[in-house]
């Protein structure tokens, strides 16, 4: 996955643009064409939140950048009955600021004044709603049929954002174990997925 800096001249995307199809094209296919639109899109706008909410513009920057790679790697995790597709942008972005403000210092004045609520809706359809439902279901389903310590792990790393050192930690499990549990199990998952 090839980064592209936030200042970089491009044409302005369909406003009408189908953000869910757009993860959902990254999360089954890793398509970077999608994941390009999106980035496109929503690394300006992350950036210019993150700079009226405290951030230095090289600090805004990094963190657009970082929020829009978590964005690629996690689009699977993503599921529109529970949020809008910029809501889970916005609060991706918003969990990396606090954490790099926390371990920074930095203060948080400025969150109070952004206005979540005038985020432009970009909801699905009901069709896609109910395609993402079954989707859902099916992975619940899946992650049942897992062995418990996969299930665990895999919830823990992917429910939970929980990093791979902090799952070792709190399960008293060496750190290869861990990432070998969490390797097996989307490996599984897959398998289990596609029949």
């Amino acid at each position: 996955m090839t980064i592209v800096p936030l200042h970089a001249d491009r044409a302005a995307p369909d406003p009408s643009e189908d953000w869910p199809a757009q993860l959902r094209r990254i999360a089954e296919h890793r398509d970077p064409q999608a994941f390009a639109r999106l980035f496109q899109h929503f690394a300006p706008r992350v950036k210019s939140y993150l700079m009226r909410t405290g951030s230095s513009d090289e600090a805004a920057e990094d963190l657009a950048q970082e929020a829009l790679a978590m964005v690629w790697r996690k689009a699977a995790l993503f599921d529109p009955a529970q949020a809008a597709v910029s809501t889970w942008v916005f609060t991706i972005a918003r969990h990396l600021r606090v954490d790099a403000s926390r371990r920074q210092r930095l203060d948080f004045a400025g969150d109070e004044c952004f206005e979540f609520d005038q985020l432009p809706a970009d909801g699905p359809g009901l069709a896609e709603q109910t395609d993402a439902q079954r989707l859902a279901q099916r992975v619940r389903e899946a992650l049942e049929r897992l062995p418990a310590e996969q299930a665990q792990v895999l919830r823990l790393s992917y429910y939970e954002d929980e990093p791979h050192a902090r799952i070792a930690t709190e399960l008293g499990l060496p750190l290869g174990t861990v990432k070998s549990r969490i390797r097996l199990a989307v490996a599984q998952l897959r398998k289990l997925l596609d029949t």
